[in-house]
Protein backbone atom coordinates (compact mmCIF):
# COMPACT_ATOMS: atom_id res chain seq x y z
CA UNK A 1 0.00 0.00 0.00
CA UNK A 2 1.25 3.15 -0.89
CA UNK A 3 0.33 6.01 1.59
CA UNK A 4 -0.96 9.82 0.57
CA UNK A 5 1.51 12.57 0.63
CA UNK A 6 -0.95 14.86 2.32
CA UNK A 7 -4.12 15.02 3.34
CA UNK A 8 -7.54 15.02 1.36
CA UNK A 9 -8.67 17.63 2.73
CA UNK A 10 -12.68 19.00 3.73
CA UNK A 11 -15.17 18.47 1.22
CA UNK A 12 -16.69 15.44 -0.35
CA UNK A 13 -14.65 12.42 -0.35
CA UNK A 14 -14.31 9.90 -2.94
CA UNK A 15 -12.58 6.17 -2.95
CA UNK A 16 -11.60 4.97 -6.60
CA UNK A 17 -11.63 1.01 -7.21
CA UNK A 18 -10.17 -0.81 -10.26
CA UNK A 19 -8.79 2.77 -10.54
CA UNK A 20 -6.41 1.79 -13.87
CA UNK A 21 -5.17 5.35 -14.95
CA UNK A 22 -7.63 7.06 -12.42
CA UNK A 23 -9.68 8.52 -15.42
CA UNK A 24 -12.97 8.36 -13.18
CA UNK A 25 -10.78 9.81 -10.16
CA UNK A 26 -9.70 12.70 -12.70
CA UNK A 27 -13.24 13.73 -13.12
CA UNK A 28 -14.90 13.23 -9.89
CA UNK A 29 -11.33 15.79 -8.49
CA UNK A 30 -12.60 18.56 -11.75
CA UNK A 31 -16.21 17.87 -9.87
CA UNK A 32 -14.64 18.88 -6.45
CA UNK A 33 -14.32 15.21 -4.98
CA UNK A 34 -11.34 14.50 -2.66
CA UNK A 35 -9.68 11.46 -4.06
CA UNK A 36 -8.52 9.56 -1.23
CA UNK A 37 -7.44 5.95 -1.95
CA UNK A 38 -7.27 3.88 -5.27
CA UNK A 39 -6.58 0.12 -6.34
CA UNK A 40 -5.93 -1.68 -8.91
CA UNK A 41 -3.18 -4.51 -9.32
CA UNK A 42 -0.99 -3.70 -12.00
CA UNK A 43 1.91 -2.35 -11.76
CA UNK A 44 1.84 0.71 -14.41
CA UNK A 45 -1.94 1.63 -13.05
CA UNK A 46 0.11 2.58 -9.66
CA UNK A 47 2.79 4.50 -10.99
CA UNK A 48 0.06 6.33 -13.29
CA UNK A 49 -2.21 6.96 -10.26
CA UNK A 50 0.71 7.57 -8.08
CA UNK A 51 1.91 10.06 -10.13
CA UNK A 52 -1.49 11.86 -10.60
CA UNK A 53 -2.97 11.61 -7.68
CA UNK A 54 0.22 12.28 -4.88
CA UNK A 55 -2.56 13.48 -2.15
CA UNK A 56 -4.57 9.79 -2.32
CA UNK A 57 -3.00 6.49 -1.12
CA UNK A 58 -2.89 3.32 -3.23
CA UNK A 59 -3.35 -0.25 -2.64
CA UNK A 60 -2.17 -2.18 -5.48
CA UNK A 61 -3.52 -5.90 -5.01
CA UNK A 62 -5.98 -7.73 -6.81
CA UNK A 63 -9.22 -6.87 -5.09
CA UNK A 64 -9.82 -10.45 -3.56
CA UNK A 65 -7.33 -9.50 -1.27
CA UNK A 66 -8.60 -6.09 0.04
CA UNK A 67 -11.39 -5.57 2.25
CA UNK A 68 -13.48 -2.24 3.20
CA UNK A 69 -11.80 -2.85 6.99
CA UNK A 70 -8.72 -1.38 4.78
CA UNK A 71 -9.68 1.28 2.98
CA UNK A 72 -11.49 2.97 5.73
CA UNK A 73 -9.24 2.72 8.30
CA UNK A 74 -7.02 4.31 6.06
CA UNK A 75 -8.92 7.37 4.89
CA UNK A 76 -10.11 7.17 8.52
CA UNK A 77 -13.74 7.11 8.14
CA UNK A 78 -16.68 5.53 9.48
CA UNK A 79 -18.75 3.57 7.82
CA UNK A 80 -21.20 5.44 5.50
CA UNK A 81 -19.21 7.85 5.73
CA UNK A 82 -17.36 7.90 2.36
CA UNK A 83 -19.49 10.57 -0.53
CA UNK A 84 -19.01 8.32 -3.13
CA UNK A 85 -17.29 5.02 -4.44
CA UNK A 86 -16.76 4.59 -7.99
CA UNK A 87 -14.68 1.98 -10.24
CA UNK A 88 -14.83 0.14 -13.48
CA UNK A 89 -14.77 -3.86 -13.03
CA UNK A 90 -12.26 -5.25 -16.01
CA UNK A 91 -14.96 -5.67 -18.91
CA UNK A 92 -13.08 -8.10 -21.08
CA UNK A 93 -15.95 -10.96 -19.94
CA UNK A 94 -18.54 -8.31 -20.83
CA UNK A 95 -17.55 -7.10 -23.95
CA UNK A 96 -19.21 -7.59 -27.34
CA UNK A 97 -16.05 -8.17 -29.09
CA UNK A 98 -15.02 -10.79 -27.18
CA UNK A 99 -16.61 -14.04 -29.25
CA UNK A 100 -16.13 -16.46 -26.00
CA UNK A 101 -17.72 -14.26 -23.37
CA UNK A 102 -19.98 -16.80 -21.96
CA UNK A 103 -16.61 -18.94 -21.40
CA UNK A 104 -15.20 -16.43 -19.63
CA UNK A 105 -18.23 -15.44 -17.70
CA UNK A 106 -16.05 -16.48 -14.75
CA UNK A 107 -14.33 -13.04 -14.23
CA UNK A 108 -17.87 -11.35 -13.99
CA UNK A 109 -17.62 -12.70 -10.38
CA UNK A 110 -15.10 -9.25 -9.78
CA UNK A 111 -18.29 -7.39 -9.46
CA UNK A 112 -19.39 -9.59 -6.34
CA UNK A 113 -15.46 -8.08 -5.25
CA UNK A 114 -17.07 -4.54 -5.80
CA UNK A 115 -20.46 -4.78 -4.12
CA UNK A 116 -18.65 -6.46 -0.88
CA UNK A 117 -16.39 -3.56 -0.18
CA UNK A 118 -19.57 -1.30 -0.50
CA UNK A 119 -21.38 -3.23 1.46
CA UNK A 120 -18.54 -2.83 3.91
CA UNK A 121 -17.91 1.46 3.39
CA UNK A 122 -21.83 1.86 2.93
CA UNK A 123 -20.59 5.25 0.56
CA UNK A 124 -23.87 7.76 0.06
CA UNK A 125 -23.54 6.57 -3.77
CA UNK A 126 -21.80 4.22 -6.06
CA UNK A 127 -20.63 4.81 -9.70
CA UNK A 128 -20.01 1.28 -11.55
CA UNK A 129 -19.16 1.88 -15.19
CA UNK A 130 -18.54 -0.88 -17.82
CA UNK A 131 -18.95 -1.96 -21.46
CA UNK A 132 -22.86 -2.61 -22.87
CA UNK A 133 -22.39 -6.29 -23.21
CA UNK A 134 -22.96 -6.12 -19.62
CA UNK A 135 -26.62 -5.87 -19.90
CA UNK A 136 -27.35 -9.06 -22.00
CA UNK A 137 -24.52 -11.27 -20.63
CA UNK A 138 -25.87 -14.57 -19.31
CA UNK A 139 -29.11 -13.56 -20.41
CA UNK A 140 -28.48 -10.13 -18.25
CA UNK A 141 -28.63 -11.97 -15.23
CA UNK A 142 -25.58 -9.88 -14.39
CA UNK A 143 -27.05 -6.39 -14.59
CA UNK A 144 -30.19 -8.19 -12.87
CA UNK A 145 -27.63 -8.92 -9.91
CA UNK A 146 -26.21 -6.23 -9.48
CA UNK A 147 -28.94 -4.11 -9.11
CA UNK A 148 -30.82 -6.42 -6.90
CA UNK A 149 -27.39 -6.38 -4.67
CA UNK A 150 -27.66 -2.95 -4.56
CA UNK A 151 -30.88 -2.83 -3.45
CA UNK A 152 -30.51 -4.90 -0.57
CA UNK A 153 -27.75 -3.03 0.58
CA UNK A 154 -30.10 -0.41 0.92
CA UNK A 155 -29.07 1.50 -2.60
CA UNK A 156 -31.85 2.45 -5.02
CA UNK A 157 -29.94 1.70 -8.54
CA UNK A 158 -30.15 2.76 -12.37
CA UNK A 159 -28.00 1.46 -15.27
CA UNK A 160 -27.24 3.38 -18.31
CA UNK A 161 -25.74 3.86 -21.36
CA UNK A 162 -24.23 7.37 -22.24
CA UNK A 163 -22.58 8.46 -24.68
CA UNK A 164 -19.30 10.46 -24.29
CA UNK A 165 -19.50 12.29 -27.54
CA UNK A 166 -22.76 13.82 -25.78
CA UNK A 167 -20.43 15.32 -22.75
CA UNK A 168 -17.75 16.97 -25.01
CA UNK A 169 -15.40 13.83 -25.53
CA UNK A 170 -14.23 13.71 -29.25
CA UNK A 171 -14.78 10.07 -29.79
CA UNK A 172 -17.30 7.84 -30.52
CA UNK A 173 -17.81 5.70 -27.21
CA UNK A 174 -20.54 4.28 -25.33
CA UNK A 175 -20.72 2.78 -22.12
CA UNK A 176 -22.89 1.43 -18.99
CA UNK A 177 -22.85 3.65 -16.00
CA UNK A 178 -24.67 2.00 -12.78
CA UNK A 179 -25.66 4.82 -10.28
CA UNK A 180 -26.60 4.11 -7.11
CA UNK A 181 -27.83 6.32 -3.60
CA UNK A 182 -28.67 5.24 -0.27
CA UNK A 183 -29.86 9.09 0.41
CA UNK A 184 -32.59 10.14 -2.73
CA UNK A 185 -34.24 10.01 -5.96
CA UNK A 186 -31.08 8.00 -8.27
CA UNK A 187 -33.05 9.27 -11.78
CA UNK A 188 -31.49 12.70 -10.92
CA UNK A 189 -27.88 11.44 -10.84
CA UNK A 190 -27.11 11.22 -14.94
CA UNK A 191 -26.13 14.28 -16.37
CA UNK A 192 -27.58 15.75 -19.57
CA UNK A 193 -25.66 15.90 -22.41
CA UNK A 194 -24.85 19.62 -23.49
CA UNK A 195 -23.68 18.56 -27.72
CA UNK A 196 -26.82 17.14 -28.77
CA UNK A 197 -28.61 13.71 -29.30
CA UNK A 198 -26.46 10.64 -30.16
CA UNK A 199 -26.65 9.21 -33.12
CA UNK A 200 -29.15 6.45 -32.43
CA UNK A 201 -32.81 7.92 -30.86
CA UNK A 202 -32.96 7.35 -26.97
CA UNK A 203 -35.40 4.25 -26.27
CA UNK A 204 -36.07 2.10 -23.08
CA UNK A 205 -34.90 -1.21 -23.23
CA UNK A 206 -35.61 -2.55 -19.50
CA UNK A 207 -37.05 -0.71 -16.73
CA UNK A 208 -33.73 -0.45 -15.09
CA UNK A 209 -31.98 0.55 -18.23
CA UNK A 210 -31.91 3.68 -20.71
CA UNK A 211 -30.26 4.87 -23.70
CA UNK A 212 -29.92 8.24 -22.31
CA UNK A 213 -29.96 10.90 -25.54
CA UNK A 214 -30.63 14.17 -24.59
CA UNK A 215 -30.28 17.49 -26.69
CA UNK A 216 -31.18 19.86 -24.55
CA UNK A 217 -28.93 22.34 -22.59
CA UNK A 218 -26.85 22.69 -25.91
CA UNK A 219 -23.41 25.03 -24.86
CA UNK A 220 -22.67 27.14 -27.28
CA UNK A 221 -19.35 25.86 -27.50
CA UNK A 222 -18.83 23.61 -30.44
CA UNK A 223 -18.90 20.07 -30.19
CA UNK A 224 -15.06 18.65 -30.28
CA UNK A 225 -13.82 17.36 -33.10
CA UNK A 226 -10.66 15.19 -33.74
CA UNK A 227 -8.62 18.21 -35.11
CA UNK A 228 -9.91 20.28 -31.98
CA UNK A 229 -8.30 17.68 -30.00
CA UNK A 230 -4.99 17.10 -31.52
CA UNK A 231 -4.64 19.47 -33.92
CA UNK A 232 -2.19 21.72 -31.84
CA UNK A 233 0.32 19.08 -31.10
CA UNK A 234 3.96 18.90 -32.49
CA UNK A 235 4.69 17.09 -35.66
CA UNK A 236 6.50 13.71 -34.92
CA UNK A 237 7.20 10.90 -37.26
CA UNK A 238 6.30 7.55 -37.70
CA UNK A 239 8.09 5.84 -33.95
CA UNK A 240 9.02 9.41 -32.82
CA UNK A 241 8.44 11.90 -30.52
CA UNK A 242 9.28 12.47 -26.97
CA UNK A 243 8.32 11.70 -23.14
CA UNK A 244 8.53 15.60 -22.34
CA UNK A 245 8.32 17.92 -24.81
CA UNK A 246 7.59 21.73 -25.02
CA UNK A 247 4.47 23.01 -27.51
CA UNK A 248 4.94 24.27 -30.53
CA UNK A 249 1.67 25.46 -31.58
CA UNK A 250 -0.78 28.18 -30.23
CA UNK A 251 -4.01 26.45 -29.18
CA UNK A 252 -6.94 27.28 -31.82
CA UNK A 253 -9.97 25.82 -29.94
CA UNK A 254 -11.87 26.02 -26.63
CA UNK A 255 -10.86 22.14 -26.24
CA UNK A 256 -7.16 22.73 -27.32
CA UNK A 257 -7.34 25.84 -24.23
CA UNK A 258 -8.49 23.08 -21.67
CA UNK A 259 -6.73 20.13 -22.81
CA UNK A 260 -3.30 22.83 -22.12
CA UNK A 261 -4.51 24.44 -19.17
CA UNK A 262 -1.90 27.15 -19.82
CA UNK A 263 1.09 24.26 -19.39
CA UNK A 264 3.70 24.47 -21.85
CA UNK A 265 4.85 21.13 -21.50
CA UNK A 266 3.47 17.47 -22.60
CA UNK A 267 4.32 14.01 -22.08
CA UNK A 268 3.74 10.99 -23.49
CA UNK A 269 3.89 12.20 -26.94
CA UNK A 270 5.60 9.50 -28.74
CA UNK A 271 3.71 7.36 -31.73
CA UNK A 272 4.46 3.45 -32.17
CA UNK A 273 6.57 2.25 -34.98
CA UNK A 274 4.83 0.79 -37.56
CA UNK A 275 6.64 -2.02 -40.13
CA UNK A 276 7.73 -0.95 -43.56
CA UNK A 277 5.21 -2.78 -45.12
CA UNK A 278 2.22 -0.85 -42.67
CA UNK A 279 3.25 2.56 -43.58
CA UNK A 280 3.71 1.52 -47.22
CA UNK A 281 0.14 0.50 -46.88
CA UNK A 282 -1.43 3.39 -44.98
CA UNK A 283 0.22 5.87 -47.34
CA UNK A 284 -2.38 4.98 -49.85
CA UNK A 285 -5.02 5.92 -47.30
CA UNK A 286 -6.40 9.64 -47.75
CA UNK A 287 -8.12 11.26 -45.05
CA UNK A 288 -11.44 9.75 -43.98
CA UNK A 289 -10.60 6.91 -46.14
CA UNK A 290 -9.64 2.75 -44.75
CA UNK A 291 -8.04 -0.52 -45.74
CA UNK A 292 -10.20 -0.04 -48.87
CA UNK A 293 -8.11 2.44 -50.35
CA UNK A 294 -5.13 0.24 -50.20
CA UNK A 295 -4.09 -1.39 -53.34
CA UNK A 296 -5.27 -5.58 -53.15
CA UNK A 297 -1.29 -6.26 -53.47
CA UNK A 298 -0.44 -4.59 -50.53
CA UNK A 299 -3.64 -5.80 -47.82
CA UNK A 300 -2.61 -8.44 -45.84
CA UNK A 301 -3.37 -12.55 -46.80
CA UNK A 302 -6.67 -12.57 -44.78
CA UNK A 303 -8.10 -9.07 -45.83
CA UNK A 304 -7.54 -10.03 -49.56
CA UNK A 305 -10.50 -12.67 -48.96
CA UNK A 306 -12.56 -9.81 -47.25
CA UNK A 307 -15.92 -8.47 -48.54
CA UNK A 308 -16.37 -4.69 -49.35
CA UNK A 309 -18.47 -4.09 -46.13
CA UNK A 310 -16.25 -5.80 -43.77
CA UNK A 311 -13.48 -4.83 -41.29
CA UNK A 312 -14.64 -0.62 -41.97
CA UNK A 313 -12.69 0.97 -39.76
CA UNK A 314 -9.34 -1.44 -40.58
CA UNK A 315 -6.30 0.92 -41.32
CA UNK A 316 -8.72 3.73 -41.50
CA UNK A 317 -6.85 7.18 -41.40
CA UNK A 318 -8.64 9.63 -38.89
CA UNK A 319 -11.24 13.14 -40.17
CA UNK A 320 -10.11 16.44 -38.97
CA UNK A 321 -13.90 17.09 -38.78
CA UNK A 322 -15.31 13.85 -37.70
CA UNK A 323 -15.11 11.81 -34.11
CA UNK A 324 -12.56 9.00 -33.22
CA UNK A 325 -13.50 5.86 -32.98
CA UNK A 326 -13.31 4.29 -29.76
CA UNK A 327 -10.23 4.48 -28.32
CA UNK A 328 -9.03 0.69 -27.43
CA UNK A 329 -6.18 -0.40 -25.30
CA UNK A 330 -3.78 -1.10 -28.85
CA UNK A 331 -4.11 1.45 -31.45
CA UNK A 332 -3.04 -0.51 -33.97
CA UNK A 333 -4.30 0.21 -37.68
CA UNK A 334 -5.06 -2.97 -38.09
CA UNK A 335 -7.91 -2.71 -34.89
CA UNK A 336 -9.34 0.42 -36.14
CA UNK A 337 -8.93 3.82 -37.52
CA UNK A 338 -5.79 4.97 -35.71
CA UNK A 339 -4.11 6.18 -38.05
CA UNK A 340 -3.06 10.77 -38.21
CA UNK A 341 -5.29 12.88 -40.20
CA UNK A 342 -1.89 13.99 -41.75
CA UNK A 343 1.36 12.14 -40.70
CA UNK A 344 1.79 8.90 -41.88
CA UNK A 345 1.93 7.10 -38.64
CA UNK A 346 -0.53 5.84 -35.82
CA UNK A 347 -1.83 8.54 -32.79
CA UNK A 348 0.69 8.76 -29.95
CA UNK A 349 -0.12 8.21 -26.05
CA UNK A 350 -0.76 11.92 -25.66
CA UNK A 351 -3.23 11.81 -28.69
CA UNK A 352 -5.22 9.10 -27.87
CA UNK A 353 -4.84 10.71 -24.37
CA UNK A 354 -6.59 13.87 -25.49
CA UNK A 355 -9.26 11.75 -27.78
CA UNK A 356 -9.89 10.57 -24.38
CA UNK A 357 -9.94 14.20 -22.74
CA UNK A 358 -7.06 13.55 -20.57
CA UNK A 359 -5.30 16.87 -19.84
CA UNK A 360 -2.11 17.46 -20.86
CA UNK A 361 -0.82 17.82 -17.02
CA UNK A 362 -1.95 14.09 -16.77
CA UNK A 363 1.00 11.64 -16.77
CA UNK A 364 1.25 7.79 -18.26
CA UNK A 365 3.64 5.38 -16.47
CA UNK A 366 4.75 1.82 -17.60
CA UNK A 367 5.67 0.45 -21.11
CA UNK A 368 4.73 2.16 -24.66
CA UNK A 369 2.20 -0.99 -24.68
CA UNK A 370 0.79 -0.42 -20.86
CA UNK A 371 0.28 3.29 -21.51
CA UNK A 372 -1.78 2.73 -24.67
CA UNK A 373 -3.90 0.34 -22.34
CA UNK A 374 -4.06 2.71 -19.65
CA UNK A 375 -5.51 5.06 -21.82
CA UNK A 376 -8.09 2.67 -23.84
CA UNK A 377 -9.74 0.96 -20.50
CA UNK A 378 -10.47 4.64 -18.92
CA UNK A 379 -13.35 6.26 -18.71
CA UNK A 380 -12.95 9.46 -20.09
CA UNK A 381 -12.59 12.40 -17.57
CA UNK A 382 -14.90 14.84 -18.97
CA UNK A 383 -17.92 12.57 -18.71
CA UNK A 384 -16.99 11.07 -14.99
CA UNK A 385 -16.59 15.05 -14.68
CA UNK A 386 -20.02 15.26 -15.59
CA UNK A 387 -21.48 12.44 -13.53
CA UNK A 388 -19.44 14.01 -10.47
CA UNK A 389 -20.90 17.48 -10.85
CA UNK A 390 -24.43 15.80 -10.51
CA UNK A 391 -23.24 13.77 -7.61
CA UNK A 392 -22.14 16.63 -5.86
CA UNK A 393 -25.48 18.98 -6.30
CA UNK A 394 -27.07 15.31 -5.15
CA UNK A 395 -25.52 15.06 -1.60
CA UNK A 396 -25.28 18.39 -1.58
CA UNK A 397 -28.96 18.89 -1.60
CA UNK A 398 -29.34 16.02 0.68
CA UNK A 399 -27.70 17.67 3.63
Amino acid sequence: MFARTKPAGAGLTCIDVFAGAGGMADGFRQAGFAILSGTDKANAACSTFRLNFPEASFFRCPISELSGEELRADAGLEQGDLDCLIGGPPCQAFSYNNHAREEHAARSSLFRDYLRIVGALKPKCVVMENVPGILTILGGSVMKAICSELKVLGYECEARILYAEEYGVPQTRRRVFFIASRVGPVGELFPRGRFGPSPKPSRVVNPMIHHWSLGRGQSARSAPTVWCAIGDLPEIENGGGADDARHTKNPACWYQVRMRQRRRRIYNHVAPTLHPVQISRIQHVPEGGNWRNIPFGLLPAGMQRAKPNDHTKRYGRLSKHGLCCTILTKCDPHWGSYVHPEQDRTISVREAARLQSFADRFRFAGYRSEQFALVGNAVPPMLAAAIGRRIRRHLKAKG
